[in-house]
């Protein structure tokens, strides 16, 4: 089949957008929109849709990374949870993951676009390194969202990329800005989570954090040392670690 036109491609888009925003709007509540504020989701532009309402349209929509661009720009909420579902991970440029990042205004945005695409390109680890070192709330939010994220979908990566990351991990964990030391917590538990190696480690950071004298570093130690040192995180490594003896064995 040959290409479209581009002038087509273009009217293509527009229409989805329009199509998706409206039906998006149709399935929008007030009730909706006053849990995100509970949930501490701020959006200047929100209809209400619920997330698994809205991953429902995700399997309609498939992967398009033009009209994840466009969705993306509209500044709808919706529209933008929508842009990382519909994102294309292989089309998604370095650039363009800076550029939405720093239009970031809240943590749903932030975790949906590192947890559905962002953690898929071939940029995440380099981003991981980048935005750990950035200032700005959600794009340093967005550094370990990733690393929390690539725990679970980069099955290849080498223990020794986990344990680099931990290293931003204990340095961020000193900044007191809530959606940031969350994200930090979230990424030291999940590294912890993920071998029984990455679990020694990870333990050893959260013990010094726990100790520390501030009051945001302390947290985020002493509440990551509770889940990676209970007994059912170390049983569940222990299943892990048993597995592969268990394969050599047969």
């Amino acid at each position: 089949m040959p290409a479209r036109p581009k002038q087509a491609r273009s009217t293509d888009v527009t229409t989805a957008v329009a199509e998706t925003l409206a039906w998006l709007e149709r399935r929008g509540t007030k009730k909706t929109r006053d849990g995100m504020a509970r949930y501490g989701i701020t959006a200047k532009k929100a209809y209400g849709v619920t997330m698994g309402t809205m991953l429902g349209l995700r399997k309609k929509l498939g992967r398009d990374q033009e009209l994840a661009v466009a969705l993306f720009r509209t500044g709808w909420y919706e529209a933008r949870i929508m842009a990382s579902f519909v994102g294309d991970p292989e089309r998604l440029s370095a650039a363009q993951m800076d550029s939405w990042a720093r239009a970031f205004d809240s943590w749903a945005v932030c975790d949906s676009m590192c947890f559905h695409l962002f953690d898929r390109t071939p940029h995440a680890w380099a981003k991981v390194n980048e935005w750990a070192k950035r200032d700005e709330e959600f794009v340093k939010r967005a550094s370990f969202a990733l690393i929390a994220s690539l725990t679970v979908h980069d099955k290849e990566a080498p223990d020794t990329a986990f344990l680099k990351a931990l290293s931003h991990i204990e340095k961020a964990a000193f900044d007191p800005r809530d959606f940031v030391k969350k994200a930090v917590n979230w990424a030291l538990r999940s590294v912890g989570k993920r071998n029984a190696v990455l679990n020694a480690a990870s333990v050893d950071v959260a013990k010094r954090l726990a100790q520390s004298e501030d009051p945001a570093a302390r947290w985020v130690g002493k509440d990551a040392l509770r889940e990676l040192t209970s007994a059912g995180v170390q049983r569940r490594l222990a299943k892990k670690k048993a597995r592969p003896a268990a394969k050599r064995r047969s």
